[in-house]
């Protein structure tokens, strides 16, 4: 089956795929081609500006030097963000599309390692043939794909092949393009190296979203040394799709550990954090596409029920005061925890409705009284407090799970769960 690598340089998220491939597709029949792309062109293209990085809250840029660190330590290699960062790649993207294609994956993989690892000034030819060279590429092969560089016949090519990652619904960096058969689905494409996983079961025969996963490739291995019992808290709003995928597997996660459920108003977070109300709406159109395909293959890969609801955005203030209500009782908090986010996202039910929340109630085996008492006063100061609570330790989206209240050890995603129950598992959580 082929596999296609779309990349460009100065994303570390695909220097670190690229670092992971070959792990992947050990032992796996795969036909792997590297497609450079122009990720600034791609962002033209698609109306993101200069991309999310441009825009970073200074707690997700926080929260990303810690997500690259943990990812590096799961695929064993060295990252050093440069000081430089982000440099300009085109004409080292030009002189890769120089080289004779079989030298694509070594060449790749120096120049990955002369901007991740080395830091060094990948806009500078003497580094790119120091690179280029040190990978065993012909020195009169470098030197003749350097020349040509700024050819319009190489402008084009890298032009196009841009313009062919747009056109396939590319929106970022890495993606991975598995060309499954029609007949079985056609080419799914994935985004991000924590994807990889999927890649992988996709190789082995798994065709999402119709069919569960391998229970083997559900995560990547994680240390097995054993460890004091820790807290975890989980902050959620069930008003987030991502967030109810979560809730379906912290209990899992946090097994032999205290968990400690944390609801919170989104909405209120994203007000006071300065981050647009829906953020899923702020999007470009590739990404909304993608992200709503990738809901249903998260819910296919963990076995669980889903459907966008016709009714998006809904307010689920009343739903997260009876929460914390509940908060006394954990197994009734997280049966309703669960109740409330099934009900919006695989029922399709309105949780804006006092019946569709008293049905809940009642299913949960949970008092009535709790929907009279979430229009309190009290309930109402606890949601707003619980809300500050979290901006003040460092969450800025849900879900996000903290590990013994400690701000380094903050995992933002229901896709980074795959790090907390490493991070759980470790020695040492410093990770």
């Amino acid at each position: 089956m082929r596999l296609d690598f779309w990349f460009d340089l100065s994303c570390p998220y695909a220097y670190l795929a690229s670092q992971r491939l070959g792990q992947v597709l050990s032992g796996r029949p795969a036909d792997l081609r590297y497609r450079p792309m122009l990720l600034g062109g791609v962002f033209r293209e698609i109306g993101a500006g200069d991309g999310p990085m441009a825009t970073l809250s200074d707690a997700k840029r926080a929260n990303l030097a810690r997500d690259l660190a943990r990812w590096a330590a799961v695929a064993g290699v060295p990252l050093e963000t440069p000081a430089a960062h982000p440099m300009r790649t085109v004409r080292a993207l030009r002189t890769l599309l120089g080289l004779p294609e079989p030298s694509w994956p070594a060449a790749t993989h120096a120049l990955f390692a002369a901007y991740w690892q080395r830091g060094e000034d990948i806009t500078q030819d003497e580094v790119i043939a120091a690179a280029l060279t040190g990978a065993g590429v012909p020195a009169t092969a470098v030197r003749s794909a350097l020349a040509e560089a700024d050819s319009d016949a190489r402008k084009r090519d890298l032009r196009a092949r841009t313009d062919e990652a747009v056109a396939l619904g590319v929106f970022g960096a890495p993606a991975f393009l598995v060309h499954a058969p029609p007949q079985e689905g056609g080419p799914r494409l994935f985004w991000g190296q924590a994807r990889l996983t999927w890649v992988a079961a996709m190789l082995d025969g798994w065709r999402p979203p119709a069919a569960p996963p391998p229970a083997a490739l559900a995560a990547p291995t994680a240390p097995t040394a054993p460890t004091a019992p820790h807290t975890i808290d989980f902050y959620f709003d069930v008003a987030s799709p991502f967030a109810y995928l979560g809730l379906t597997q912290i209990e899992r996660i946090a097994a032999g550990h205290s968990l400690r459920l944390r609801p919170i108003l989104l909405g209120g977070l994203f007000r006071t954090i300065g981050t647009p109300d829906v953020p899923l709406l702020t999007f470009p159109e590739a990404k909304r596409r993608y992200i709503a395909g990738e809901l249903a293959t998260w819910a296919a890969w963990w076995s669980q029920p889903f459907a966008f609801p016709a009714r998006f955005p809904q307010r689920t203030t009343t739903a997260q005061r009876i929460l914390l209500l509940a908060a006394e009782d954990p197994p009734l908090q997280l049966a309703l925890a669960l109740g409330f986010a099934r009900a919006m996202w695989a029922q399709g039910e309105v949780l804006e409705d006092a019946g569709t929340l008293a049905a809940v109630l009642e299913r949960a085996g949970a008092p009535q009284e709790l929907l009279a008492m979430a229009a309190e006063p009290a309930a109402k100061a606890a949601l707003i407090d619980a809300t500050a609570a979290a901006a003040a330790a460092g969450v800025f989206g849900v879900p996000t799970c903290v590990i013994d209240e400690d701000a380094a050890q903050l995992f933002w995603g229901q896709d980074r769960l795959v790090l907390v129950e490493r991070a759980l598992a470790a020695s040492s959580l410093r990770m």
